[in-house]
């Protein structure tokens, strides 16, 4: 099944639900996939390309870890080098470059960064020698290469920065991505190709035959109900998640994972006046400042976290720590009243056999830990299609039919495929379905060549488009899409990841859910019970979440959120169980 012919886009609607239920119990995988994270998503659409029979199941939503708490940046790494980590920047870059030109040019965009140079003499030529390094492993092959600017070049490109907090700079790019629709769109790729592929799904043991495992028990987190999965291989691809995935299996890991957490805050655009992105050193890492659409997106913190992984929260401290170094350098300080989005996610780390001997990496690691079971973890966003290839390429073994060689640096996402054209386009498409061209090109980055498969659903229903009335930047066909065709099941799936509401808007969402509510529920088949039931769950968890980023500590704040109700309430704790 091709791509091209974009009518026949698969779905991911509750047709297709009850349809991959029946196709879980029944059918035997060469390979399952647990996680439905950029990595699991990644693995999933390398075997299916593959030609082998695939299922992959989430317990939550896409992207509902880490995938969808990024930089939103889709980057090289360009710090990395100061690390010595040249295999890691070179392979990313070349990820960078694909993604940016083939595979998802309507999500993965350039972008303009100011580097400012604080020192003066030694800095320059030390920062230049590494992004000059950096340019030449790929990073200037379809943006341009760096550019040194005085101090006065680098205030006309950012006139938000203090004259006092630099004394030249140094321009170059690198690229922006929205996190959560790029792996959900991965997801609909691997589907595309054949892949079962089911959220709300949650693996609560393990299949053996003798001293292979042999598939997975599922549980529908929606319904209650549970099936086995029978499986030549299994992928554990499920990040912060991978030890208590290894531990159900009942087998000792090859590697641990350590939860890093990274904090970022959201901030009106017209806060800080800058044409380009800024990237800064700290004493610890770098704080990025990334233009995302109204906003303003800064981060990150970098701090152990030992709690919930679910949903990680963010406390005074963690956001005091973001302002207090943004603000060494702007002229005009941003203060907790501009913040009107939060939110913390948890990188999974690879950390050694003890915390002496622990090497925390942004390399990636693949073991086949038992008989038919494969992990794969670490890594970073940007390299998501390598660490697929190679957890495929480890479960190969396991298969007993010929494993072909990965295909996927020229298989486009769904949406990819004449988007370049269709972005020239954007005045037709405009007259066509009666949207202004600028609202035309936001729909084209978000949905590419999906974008009349979008537009369409509002055939029979004109009203639809019409904006969210307090999240004007959505239209509410795009809701509506998002439950018939994206695999959304609840309204946090809709307002925090299909779309950005919930930390794009200060109310968070809160004053759109019930209209959001009402356009999905007939769709997804909520009662009035139902919706209300989600609506009153999103609120509560908001409320919650707000809360807890005024407290001071990690414990404080976990407790918080953990008290708040789930939006998927038969999601169990992991049952050990080996059959």
């Amino acid at each position: 099944m091709g791509v091209s012919n974009q009518s026949d886009i698969v779905e991911l609607g509750p047709d297709d639900r009850a349809r991959t239920w029946e196709r879980l119990q029944k059918e035997h995988f060469d390979v399952v996939v647990i996680g439905g994270g950029v990595v699991g998503c990644g693995a999933a659409l390398d075997a299916a390309t593959r030609g082998l029979k695939v299922a992959l199941v989430e317990a939550r939503d896409f992207a509902s870890g880490t995938s969808s708490r990024s930089s939103k940046m889709f980057h090289g790494g360009l710090r990395y080098l100061e690390q010595f980590e040249f295999g890691l920047v070179r392979e990313a870059l070349r990820e960078r470059e694909l993604s940016l030109t083939t595979l998802a040019p309507h999500l993965v965009k350039p972008l303009r960064f100011l580097f400012p140079i604080e020192h003066r003499v030694w800095e320059r030529p030390y920062i230049a020698a590494g992004i000059f390094l950096y340019d030449r492993m790929g990073g200037a092959t379809s943006v341009p290469a760096q550019k040194h600017l005085t101090r006065s070049g680098a205030l006309r490109l950012a006139p938000a920065l203090r004259r006092d907090a630099l004394v030249g700079g140094i321009q170059y790019y690198d690229t922006v991505v929205d996190d959560a629709r790029h792996t959900m769109t991965v997801a609909r790729t691997a589907a595309q190709y054949g892949a079962t592929v089911r959220t709300s799904t949650q693996v609560v043991g393990f299949l053996k035959e003798a001293d292979r495992i042999s598939g997975v028990q599922v549980r529908d987190v929606e319904t209650g109900r549970v099936a086995e999965v029978q499986a030549s291989v299994v992928i554990n691809a499920t990040g912060v998640w991978t030890d208590e995935i290894q531990a159900l299996s009942r087998g000792r890991g090859r590697f641990r994972v350590r939860a890093s957490k990274g904090v970022h805050i959201v901030v009106p655009r017209d806060r800080i006046v800058s044409d380009a992105a800024i990237i800064l050193r700290t004493e610890k890492s770098v704080l990025f400042v990334i233009p995302w659409g109204s906003h303003w997106i800064i981060g990150t913190t970098d701090t152990d976290w030992n709690l919930d992984l679910a949903h990680p929260a963010a406390t005074r401290a963690d956001i005091d720590y973001i302002l207090e170094h943004v603000n060494t350098v702007l002229v005009t300080p941003l203060v907790p009243d501009d913040i009107e989005g939060v939110y913390a996610g948890l990188r999974p780390l690879l950390a050694g056999e003890s915390d002496e001997t622990s090497k925390l990496s942004r390399e990636h690691a693949v073991a086949r830990v038992a008989p038919g079971l494969v992990a794969i973890a670490g890594g970073k966003y940007t390299t998501y299609r390598v660490m697929g290839k190679d957890a495929v390429d480890v479960a190969a073994q396991d298969i007993p039919l010929r494993v072909a060689d990965s295909v996927t640096e020229k298989v486009p996402l769904v949406g990819a495929d004449g988007y370049f054209a269709l972005a020239n386009q954007t005045a037709r498409l405009g007259e066509r379905y009666g949207v202004h061209p600028y609202r035309v090109r936001h729909l084209l980055d978000r949905y590419g060549s999906l974008i009349d498969d979008v537009l369409g659903a509002a055939d029979d229903a004109p009203e639809l488009l019409e904006p969210i009335t307090d999240a004007p930047s959505y239209l509410q066909v795009e809701a509506v899409y998002a439950a018939t065709a994206e695999g959304a099941l609840h309204l946090d799936d809709i307002l925090a990841r299909r779309t950005r509401i919930a930390i794009e808007y200060a109310h968070r969402g809160m004053n759109c859910a019930e209209q959001v509510a009402a356009l999905v529920a007939p769709v997804l088949g909520w009662s009035d019970e139902q919706r209300e039931f989600e609506v009153q769950t999103y609120l509560a968890r908001v409320r919650a979440e707000i809360e807890s980023q005024a407290q001071p500590d990690d414990e404080c704040a976990d407790e918080l959120r953990l008290a708040a109700p789930e939006s998927r309430p038969e999601l169990l704790e992991p049952v050990v169980e080996v059959r």
